[in-house]
């Protein structure tokens, strides 16, 4: 069931063009209904079309880490969430981390020893300097077959996913929508519609079925007003002016900085209000 609300939740991002680049059992929120949520976009961006435009490429925490940002990739696609995906189900079927090293060179070397060595056509997304040593490197062969020793719970179902997760090529890695068709998935997304989600409905007739089981973003996220941002300073003075204009006509207050915290005289340089200029209020700092 985690790993079905987890791709719900990516499909749902991707088709907005959503990448989070961060995807990690941390920043997967779940309830004791096992409803999921996925949170901290802090390393989330809008996907990148122009394939010549380069992207950072220190995202993602190291365990959950693709192989191509380990291997310098300059631009990537939201393929690097589902190798997060495929990281934390082999986590949920072992429990214990399935890629965990120092280092990234460490964490590349963990990767070939399940994957083998990967061919030049799978690696056309590695910089110069990472291909040349993983050629210099002696060859390793797939060991998938490593993936069943896992728990009594990986299922050939269950490895079968996982193995087309855990792709070395993104370009051959499942997608979100690909991986909610797989039939290891056929039984959460039946439970879930049929008994914990909102969207459909029951009638004396039966169980009534939306059309569409995992809605999509009908309109692709547009980040049009953060590419007006050039300064931190733009950012808080954005930030302060949708505050106000959230506030207006409310007596609460929109904002409240301590004037005693080390970090205000720095906050104050923007154009936050101070303290002594806003609506009085039983919440504000003493």
């Amino acid at each position: 069931m985690i790993v079905f609300y987890i791709y719900v939740g990516l499909k749902y991002l991707h088709s907005g063009r959503i990448l989070h680049r961060d995807i990690k059992p941390g920043n997967l929120l779940v309830n004791s209904n096992c409803v999921l949520k996925i949170c901290d976009f802090g390393l989330a961006r809008v996907e990148e079309p122009d394939e010549n435009r380069h992207m950072t490429q220190e995202v993602v925490t190291q365990y959950y880490r693709s192989p191509e940002l380990l291997m310098g990739a300059k631009h990537y696609t939201s393929s690097v969430d589902v190798w997060s995906v495929g990281c934390i189900f082999a986590e949920l079927l072992g429990r214990r981390i399935l890629f965990q090293a120092q280092t990234p060179i460490q964490q590349l070397e963990l990767i070939t020893d399940l994957l083998g060595t990967p061919c030049l056509e799978d690696m056309k997304h590695a910089c110069e300097g990472a291909r040349s040593h993983m050629l210099r490197r002696p060859q390793k062969p797939p060991s998938l077959a490593a993936l069943y020793t896992l728990s009594s719970q990986a299922t050939h179902e269950a490895v079968h996913l996982l193995s087309q997760m855990l792709v070395f090529n993104p370009d051959k890695r499942i997608s979100c929508t690909d991986a909610l068709s797989h039939p290891y998935l056929d039984e959460g997304r039946l439970r879930y519609h049929s008994c914990m989600c909102r969207c459909c409905h029951s009638t004396p007739a039966g169980r009534h079925y939306v059309s569409d089981f995992e809605p999509i973003i009908i309109q692709p996220f547009d980040d049009y007003y953060e590419k007006e941002f050039s300064s931190i300073h733009q950012v808080k003075e954005r930030l302060h002016k949708f505050i106000l204009e959230r506030s207006a006509g409310s007596n609460r207050v929109p904002l409240c900085i301590n004037p005693h915290s080390a970090a205000f005289k720095s906050f104050a340089s923007s154009t936050v209000a101070h303290p002594s200029e806003l609506p009085p209020s039983p919440h504000q700092w003493e």
